[in-house]
This record gives C-alpha cells, structure tokens and sequence, in this order.
C-alpha cells in the first residue's frame, strides 16, 4: 500500500469516529474514557461477596485514577476567580497606531472569555473581602491569541518583578498559623509596606472604596503598564489600556462588605452568573491613552514605572470599543479554572515597554501554567486554544492533544517542502528599541518619587472617599500586632497627607502627626475632624503638574438604576397590584424587583422566592416596603423587617414605602432615619424611587450618630 493510500485510509478512519461521536446521543451509555460500556457502576470487582478488592478492577482503578487528580495546584494568586464568555467589538479604528486586526478592523466581534479574580484569598475563600481584584481577559483573534491581564486598579505595589514573591509571601497567610485568610489586615504585609515606600500610591487605591466593587461588572480594569502600539510604518505609540465599566464603577461600604460575607460567600460569583443566565450582559466600554515617547520624556515621572499612572487630565482616555459578556461557562473547572493568561500573548502591532514588572511577568506566567497544568501542552486545552490556525515543530510532551503526521519535526527542512516556515511579513516583529549599557541592578532615578502620585489620588478624591480610606488604614494598622511598624505607615501616611497621618494615629494611640490637628484633641468622628479631612489637598510631584486629576474618584462615575436589585418586603396578603406595578416600573429601567416574605410561596397573589429571615439586605441596592401580615401580626411590627430597613438606611441605599409600608419605616430601629426624599427616602412615590435607585448611596445622610 502507497504512502498516500495509507494517508487515505487514516483521513477515512478519522471522519468515521468524527461520525460516530457526532451521532451518538450524549449520556445514553456510561463509559470509561476509552470509551468502553461499563456493566456496573456501583460495585468494584472483589475476591467473593465480602473479599478484597481486586487489582484487575480497570473501571475502579480509573475513576479513582481521575478523581485523584481532579483539582489542580491553584493559582498563587486569584485564585478565587469567576469567568464568562462574550466578544469585543471595536468601534473606532487605531489603523493611525497599530497593525493589530483587532484595533483596526472597526464592527468585526471578536470572542472573548474573562476572569474576574481576587487577588490574595485562597479558591475556597469569600468573593467580597477588601482586595485588588484581577482583570484578565483573552481575545481569540485571527491572528492568535490577545492576552489583556491586568488588575482593577492601575497601579502595582513594586517596581520590579524581582519583588513580587515578596510582596505575596508578606500579604498572604502568616506561615506560621495560616492566619488571616484573604486579608490584608495583619503584621507582616504592613511590616513590607513600611520598608517599601514605592507601594504607596497603590495602597491608597487598595484602601480605597476600588476594592470593595458592588458586582463584578461595577468596577473598572485596567492593563496596568505602559506597552508600545506599531503602526504599518514601524512607528510607536506608548499606550495604556483601560476598561470602564459601562454602569459605572460603583462599591459596597466597609460594613456592608463584612455583612455580605456571611449572607452569601459567592455574592459576586453568583451575581454574574444570575445576571447572564437570566438573559442580561455585563459591559465594559474599551479605552485607550495614546502617548509618544517624547511626551512622556517631558513629564516629571516615569511611564515605565508600575506604580504610577498617567493622570487623565494629562491624556483622556479615548474610547474605541465595547465588551459585553453574554454567555456563562458551560463547566467552571475545564474553562475557568483551567484557563491561563500570559501577558505575553500579544499580536503582530503590540509589543511591550521597558517596564521591569511586566518584562519580569513575561517569564513568570509562562512558567506557572507549565507548573499548574503539569504540561507542556496546556495551549491546547479548549479554553487555551487558539482559534487561529496552529502550525510549528513541536511534538511530544506530557499530555499531548495533537496528532501530528509525517517525519519532519523541525526547519529548515527539504523533506517537508520547507514548511511550516516564518513569514517576515506578516509574523510579529520586536520595535527596535536601542539598548546599550552596563549590566546593573540598579533602580532608574526617575522611579523615586513615591509619594507625589499617592498626594494626586488623595486630593481627587470626594470627602467621603477620604473618610473611607482614613477609616480603612485605621482598622488594617489596628489589627497590626508590632507597634514599630503601626508607627513607621504612620511616617510614611504623613508623607501623603499630615491630616491623614493624624486622623489614623488617634485611632492607634499615638500623637497626631501634624500641629494642625492637634484641636482635635482625640475626638473621633468630630466635625472638625471632618472638615479638615476633606478641605485639604495636598502639593503633588510627579503628576505632571497636577494638584488632582479626573477619573480617579468613583462619584464621578456614569449613574444608572440598569442592573439594581430591589428587596420588596411583603407579608401575606399584600397588595399584588402593588408588587406588579413596582416590579414592572423597575423592569423597565433595568432593574428588579425580588419578593421577600415570611416565608417562601404564595402570599396572596404574589410568589417569595426569598424570605426576611434567608437573605439579608446587604444584598440588595434598595428596599421598598409594602403591606400584608407576618403570623397574624402586621408587617410593620416585625423586628426583622424592621431590621432590614434599618441596615439599608445605614448603608445609604435608596428605601421606599408604599401605603402601610409607610409604618415598617417609621418602625425601623434607626433613630436619625427620616423621611426625605433628599436622604433618599420616599414614601408613595414609585418613580421617584425608581429614579433614586441611580444616584446608588445617599452620602447625606448622617448614619449612626444622635440627630442634631
């Protein structure tokens, strides 16, 4: 038989199995994965009815064969991760900038999958603590994989890839007790911190209300480096890339973050899935800081350096496309779990920057995906795979998916036609950087301004913005055991901002770190301390001489009622019309309206899927109270729905009252609770309500203090 009947034969066997699993129902027959029909699935193979188990039982040996090694070694780092798949789509071209088809090729959608992570937890750990959180999405384009891996804030804690063992190793578990778990509250990430003052710039974002996003889809991303575009003229344009969320990047409140832990481990996990299984999306719009490198040379820090960003008042951010995710994994393990970014997936038209974390990330990625997927063929898995054509010399290895015909496995070759060979043309090509020097390890001085960009995020802020990071570093370096470090934060936050210095050392029983503050005198939370928090701004360095910048506080944020869930709190025999014409009214701005009862079923008419005492309000964006009876006693006076009011008055969510519902609000255990529509309190107006569900908290409010 001929070499090319025999390459028939082997293509005319392919398309039959291809047309065997093609027709066969899925699920009718239970098999191994060799695909033999297994007799019994329930027994194992023994020596008599009550005798060993035998060796030679082929069928048990394999499933507890897989079962062994169904979980693989988890990520360092976001390990605790959601993903969802959808496609981007350009909008405006960059053909000015880059040959990368997918910044240039306007309308075309091209599929993507993304996972949304935190950053220091373990898999099994909570969706909602106080943490950076991954950003890492995979474009499948036609000229290979895109790879954008970044974080939801834009800055890192290092300078250079050397450290981040370091700073991992400092903020994961204690080793000594594997104690806290996702937290960042605890000795030895602050004992790092003191003695490494290029992180604090992203400190101020990681206490920052950024790292308590409501949802998934209402926090921001971004590609955190500088990295060049090449247009078809070999010329390069230093870009930043950035994804803003299309509802507006909006966050929980510390309180409230806690609280959600324990009403629901998997609230922004379940979140997203709920969102798209019920028909909605999740959207980012795509958007770019495009800069040459002469601008950059005139600016007094250095876009190479991780931990500083480049203030968008200086370049605005141009929007060019939209991400939309539409469509849940069909199996978390084989395409979440499995699927592995590398920033060094990038096309023909992109390359990198000189940046020392990002040149670092380029090796260290490769190597923990060999590490955790134990091959060297993990791009093969489906998740990983690329949906452009694949063709090279490799062969072999752990686990390989390919069968590769022929004898030729390398190149140059004259026995397979010279093929597959590079293609100068069209194949990616390095931007010819000039590069000369001594071999050094040194830092560059243009990295050593640490504290000009942390002073620029502080003064953009808004009043409550800064109460919320004072109050945050006052509980983090409260829960530091080691006084010499609680003091040295205390040297470096007075760097920032001696205010701020001041008002986190009263909380730790030290001096106030500044003579202004002094007539402060220890009062926590006095007016004057409030006052002077938010009226001070502080002289900023390496910000291109900016005092403070758009884009960085979250209250300038796109306002929409599009994807707010509403507690409606009912009792038996509510008003259904009612509870139609709310749910309705909500549904028609994107939002929803979810029953809560005594209890789960009918109450008259209307359908609980959830009940006062199952779920909890921190869980929802705003509550509306109806009428109807809790066991025979009016839902005004029970303690529980009362409760509910009170804790969503706390959190400042818009709440809602309607008839008797009116009562339940005026019973709330919430003594600085009033009915004002300006407080975000509404009583019989339902498209007020609907309106106020945008504007998300009512910051006005003063919560938790005597009236005045």
């Amino acid at each position: 038989m001929t070499k090319k009947q025999i390459d028939g034969k082997h293509n005319e066997n392919d398309k039959q199995q291809d047309l065997a699993r093609a027709t066969t129902p899925p699920g009718e027959v239970l098999t191994d994965n060799m695909g033999h029909v297994v007799s019994d699935d329930q027994n194992s193979l023994k020596a008599g009815e009550r005798g060993p188990t035998l060796l030679e039982d082929h069928f048990l040996r394999e499933k507890l064969h897989h079962f062994d090694h169904e979980r693989i070694p988890e990520r360092i780092v976001h390990a605790r991760g959601s993903g969802a798949h959808g496609y981007f789509q350009l909008n405006e071209s960059l053909a000015d900038y880059t040959t990368a088809e997918i910044l240039t090729e306007v309308g075309v959608q091209t599929p993507v999958f993304v996972r949304l992570s935190t950053v220091a937890g373990f898999r099994g750990s909570v969706d909602t603590p106080r943490d950076v959180r991954g950003f890492a999405t995979r474009f499948y384009t036609k000229q290979g994989n895109w790879d954008l891996v970044g974080n939801n804030i834009p800055v890192f804690f290092i300078q250079d890839a050397i450290k981040f063992p370091d700073f991992v190793h400092a903020v994961k578990p204690e080793p000594h007790h594997e104690m806290p778990q996702a937290s960042s509250a605890h000795d030895t990430l602050w004992d790092f911190i003191s003695l490494t003052p290029e992180s604090m710039h992203t400190i101020m974002w990681a206490m920052s209300d950024r790292t308590l996003p409501r949802s998934l889809d209402t926090m921001d991303g971004f590609g955190v480096h500088t990295f060049r575009l090449i247009n078809a003229s070999g010329k390069a344009t230093f870009v930043k890339y950035h994804w803003k969320a299309v509802r507006g990047a909006h966050s929980q409140v510390w309180d409230e973050a806690m609280k959600t832990q324990a009403a629901d481990n998997d609230h922004h996990r379940r979140m997203m899935w709920e969102t798209i299984d019920q028909g909605g999306t999740l959207e980012w719009d795509f958007g770019v800081q495009l800069f040459t490198e002469e601008q950059a040379a005139e600016w007094d820090f250095d876009v190479l350096d991780p931990t500083k960003i480049v203030p968008e008042d200086l370049v605005p951010v141009r929007i060019v496309g939209r991400m939309v995710l539409n469509r849940n994994p069909d199996n978390f393990f084989a395409e979440t779990e499995q699927v592995a970014f590398m920033p060094s997936n990038i096309v023909p038209g992109m390359d990198f920057s000189e940046d020392p974390l990002l040149q670092g990330r380029n090796f260290s990625y490769l190597d923990t995906q060999l590490s955790r997927l134990g091959s060297p063929n993990w791009q093969a898995l489906p998740i990983n795979r690329s949906l452009a054509p694949v063709h090279n010399n490799q062969r072999d290895g752990h686990m390989r998916h390919e069968i590769n015909p022929g004898r030729v496995s390398y190149f140059p070759n004259s026995l397979g036609g010279n093929k597959p060979a590079h293609d100068p043309e069209r194949g990616f090509r390095s931007h010819p950087v000039m590069a000369s020097g001594q071999k050094l390890r040194v830092r560059p001085e243009s990295f050593s301004d640490h504290y000009g960009q942390a002073k620029l995020f502080w003064n953009s802020l808004t009043p409550i913005e800064r109460e919320h990071v004072c109050k945050a570093l006052q509980f983090e370096l409260s829960k530091v055991e080691t006084r010499h470090v609680r003091v040295a934060m205390l040297e470096h936050l007075e760097q920032i901002h001696p205010l701020l210095a001041s008002q986190v050392a009263l909380a730790l029983g030290e001096q106030p770190r500044a003579d202004q503050t002094a007539k402060l005198g220890g009062t926590k939370d006095s007016p004057e301390e409030t006052a002077l928090l938010a009226t001070a701004d502080a002289p900023t360095t390496a910000s291109g001489g900016l005092q403070k910048t758009s884009g960085l506080s979250q209250l300038e944020q796109p306002q929409s009622a599009k994807g707010r869930m509403v507690a409606i709190l009912c009792g038996d025999g509510v008003d259904a019309s009612a509870v139609k014409n709310l749910q309705q009214a909500l549904e028609k701005q994107g939002a929803k309206g979810e029953v809560v009862g005594p209890h789960l079923g009918d109450l008259g008419g209307v359908e609980a899927r959830k009940t006062i005492s199952n779920t909890h309000p921190v869980l929802f964006d705003a509550v509306y109270a109806l009428n109807g009876m809790v066991a025979g006693e009016p839902l005004a006076g029970n303690a529980d729905a009362q409760t509910f009011i009170a804790e969503a008055y706390k959190h400042y969510k818009p709440i809602g009252a309607q008839g008797e519902g009116q009562k339940l609000v005026d019973n709330a255990p919430c003594p600085d609770l009033k009915k004002d529509a300006t407080l975000g309190v509404l009583i019989d107006d339902l498209d007020g309500f609907v309106q106020a569900l945008g504007q998300h908290r009512y910051w006005n409010r003063v919560t938790g203090k005597a009236k005045a």
